[in-house]
Parts: C-alpha cells; structure tokens; sequence
C-alpha cells in the first residue's frame, strides 16, 4: 500500500485512490464544455457612456480577455490535453494520436482518450499525480470563468478530517465548511462535526499540519 498521489492522505494499492480518481474522471469530462463555455468570456464586458438616459457604446474594439484566450489559445487547454495524451500513448506503446480538425474537437478527444483509460492511468502510471494535478488545475481555472459562483460554493478549507474508520484508518479528505450550514460535514465519509466540537476539531487539525510541517 501506499498514498495518493494526489490527495497524499488515502492509502491506496494504485497511484491514485478512488475519490481522486472519480474527480478526475468529473473534471476530463466537463473540460470540452468549459472549453465551450469560454467563448463568451473572451471579450469583457461592453462599457456604455450615459447619453440622455441612454447607454452608448463606447467607439473602438474592445481588448480580449487574456485569462480566457490564454485557456483557449495554442498552449492552453488543448495542449495541456494533447500533451497527457501524447505521453500516454508513450508509456502504452501505442502509435501516436491523430489530432482533430479544430480545437474544440481536439480538446474533446484528447480528454475522451484520457478518460477512456483512466483505470490503468490512476493502477499503473507513475505520472498520475502529476496529470490529475494538471488537469485539476485546468479545471479550476475555467470554471472560475464560467461558473465563479460554484467556486465561491466550495466553502471555507478546514483541514484533514480527523475521522477514524472501524478499522483504525484516519480519513485525512480536505473539510470544508459551507455558509448557511450548522455542522461541518465531510464529504468524503460522511462524519459531522457540530458546533460544540469545533474547538476540538481545530486543534487536532492545528496538531496535523504542525506534523506535516515538522516531516516536511
């Protein structure tokens, strides 16, 4: 056994555990959408001019959001993809892919491909941590574009949950406690913590990181 690569809490008999291997199967397969969903954002807002009561547009092109044409320009998106799937056939042996026409279809493909072999990436690929950590990214900067308010839904990062399983695992997933809701819950396992253990719960995540700090 040993730890996830990515999420290095879950002890696991493959380079990644099954939660971080479904998130990365969640995050290849909303990426040729979020690819999509960019469009709309690549110019900024239109600036008006109050004339009478009225908005006017202001004359001249409007500059193109760099963050956004950076994600689905050459070196964005498509490449990060093409390049995970080139070494991919790589370490398969397998004949180089064949690329699409246009972006959006190459980066649906480059991302189907990885996904299609997502159990021997996350068994046998020594770089999985480095692609899933890669392809998270990605994620999370386009979904910061297109869907900011899922974002800000994440909640506030606690810590690793202190949660002991029947058999004496610690779980060790992120917590995360979400505005409106009265017990901080994980996700992962299921345990709650209300309020009145709170100051127990900070100290044994205080206690964790100052571990990690020490093994570091």
């Amino acid at each position: 056994m040993s730890t996830c690569q990515l999420c290095e809490s879950r002890e696991t008999d493959s380079y990644l555990c099954p939660g971080c291997t479904r998130v990365l199967a969640e995050h290849l397969s909303r990426l040729p959408a979020l690819y999509s969903g960019l469009a709309a954002f690549l110019a900024p807002a239109a600036r008006g001019a109050q004339h009478g009561g009225h908005a006017r547009a202001v004359d001249g092109a409007l500059p193109v959001s760099e963050n956004v044409l950076d994600l689905r320009g050459p070196g964005g998106m498509v490449t990060t993809l093409e390049s995970w799937r080139e070494a991919l056939h790589d370490a398969r042996r397998w004949p180089a892919p064949t690329l699409g026409v246009s972006i959006p279809n190459r980066v649906g493909s480059a991302a189907a491909a990885l996904h299609h072999s997502l159990d021997w990436i996350a068994q046998h690929w020594p770089a999985a941590g480095d692609l899933a950590r890669e392809i998270r990214d990605l994620h999370g900067a386009a979904a910061s574009i297109v869907h900011p308010r899922l974002i800000e839904e994440r909640g506030t990062r606690l810590g690793k949950c202190p949660a002991v399983d029947p058999s004496g695992v610690v779980c060790g997933a992120v917590l995360r406690h979400y505005p409106g809701e009265r017990a901080v819950t994980c996700q992962w396992c299921g345990c709650a913590f209300e309020p009145q253990q709170w100051g127990e719960l900070r100290k044994w995540i205080d206690l964790d990181e100052a571990e990690g700090s020490n093994a570091a």
